[in-house]
C-alpha cells in the first residue's frame, strides 16, 4: 500500500504532463484585434447623433476616449508624428450663443478630422508648420493635400484654441504691446474690427476661405489677409510675402452656415464675443520674438 511519501511523489511527477501552455497574442492576432476596433470606433462615430438634449455633449468623446484606450493597450505601434485633431478646450456648446453646439461637433469632428494625415498620406512625417511655406510649390510635386489637408489642419488647429466661452472672453484684452501695434497699424481696435469685418464680407472674399490678422515680416505692423479655401499666410505665394498670422477667422460655410444660414456678416460681428485676446497676445509675442508661425496642438 502506498504511503503519502509516494503519492505525493507520484502527483508531483505528473502535474507536468496536465499543464497547458496559455497561447499569447501573435503580432498577427494583434493587429486584426486593432483593425476591429479601429472599425468599431469609426463606426460609432458615424452613427452618433448631433441631438444634444438626448446625449450630453461629451458622451462621443467619453465612447471615444474609452473605447481608444481599450485599442491602444493591445494595439501594435502607430506611426510615430502622426497628426491628430487637438481636442477642443472647452464643451461643444461652451460658445453658444454665438456658434452653436451641432456647428461645433460637425466643424471639429467630421470638417477638420478630414484634413488629418492626407497632406503626408504614403510620404515622411512633416512639421506641420514646415508643411505651410511650400505648400503651393508642393502641388506639382505631391498633389494637392499638401496645401489643402495640410493647410487645413493648421489652420483648424490655430482657430479652436483662440477662442472661449463668452464669460471667459469677456475678460480678456489685447495686451499693451498689441494694443499698440493695432493702434499704429489700424487706429485702434474698433477700426481693426470693422476693416476685419469688411475683409470678411462675402463681396470681398468670395466663396470659401479664412481672414487674418498677421504680423509681417519686418515685424513692425500688422496686416488683414485674406485667403481663398484652407491658404494662409504662411503659405509663399498667398501675399506678397510669408506674413505670421496671430487671429484667424473660418468663413467656409460649414463654419456658420446652421445657424446663420446665408448672414456671413452677422457671423463675423458676432464672432468678437469668443474671442480670447489672452491667447491672441500670446500669438504676438511668440511672432515677434521668433519671427515664426505659431506652433498648434496636434
Amino acid at each position: 500500500m502506498p504511503t503519502s511519501a509516494n503519492t505525493a511523489k507520484q502527483h508531483s511527477k505528473s502535474a507536468p504532463a496536465t499543464q497547458k501552455t496559455k497561447p499569447s497574442l501573435t503580432t498577427a492576432t494583434m493587429t486584426k484585434l486593432s483593425l476591429a476596433l479601429s472599425a468599431i470606433l469609426v463606426g460609432s462615430a458615424s452613427a452618433f447623433s448631433l441631438d444634444m438634449k438626448a446625449q450630453g455633449g461629451n458622451t462621443r468623446r467619453e465612447l471615444l476616449q474609452k473605447t481608444a484606450g481599450l485599442a491602444t493597450s493591445i494595439a501594435v505601434p502607430t506611426i510615430a508624428n502622426a497628426y491628430s485633431v487637438p481636442d477642443l478646450n472647452y464643451p461643444f456648446e461652451a460658445l453658444e450663443p454665438y456658434i452653436d453646439a451641432p456647428t461645433m461637433k460637425i466643424h471639429h469632428d467630421k470638417h477638420h478630422v478630414a484634413n488629418i494625415n492626407k497632406a503626408t498620406e504614403g510620404k515622411p512625417e512633416v512639421d506641420i508648420l514646415e508643411l505651410q511655406l511650400n505648400a503651393l510649390e508642393a502641388v506639382s510635386l505631391r498633389g494637392p493635400a499638401v496645401r489643402n489637408n495640410g493647410g487645413g489642419h493648421y489652420n483648424h488647429a490655430f482657430f479652436w484654441d483662440e477662442m472661449a466661452p463668452p464669460d471667459e472672453a469677456k475678460k480678456t484684452k489685447p495686451s499693451s504691446e498689441l494694443e499698440a501695434m493695432i493702434n499704429k497699424s489700424f487706429g485702434s481696435m474698433d477700426e481693426m474690427k470693422a476693416a476685419f469685418e469688411a475683409r470678411a464680407a462675402p463681396g470681398a472674399l468670395f466663396g470659401s476661405g479664412w481672414v487674418w490678422v498677421c504680423v509681417n515680416q519686418a515685424g513692425d505692423e500688422l496686416k488683414l489677409v485674406g485667403t481663398p479655401n484652407q491658404d494662409n499666410p504662411l503659405m509663399k505665394g498667398v501675399a506678397d510675402e510669408v506674413m505670421f498670422p496671430i487671429l484667424g477667422l473660418d468663413v467656409w460655410e460649414h463654419a456658420y452656415y446652421l445657424k446663420y444660414q446665408n448672414r456671413r456678416p452677422e457671423y463675423v460681428s458676432n464672432w468678437w464675443n469668443v474671442v480670447n485676446w489672452n491667447k491672441v497676445s500670446e500669438n504676438f509675442a511668440y511672432v515677434k520674438e521668433k519671427k515664426a508661425g505659431v506652433p498648434v496642438r496636434g
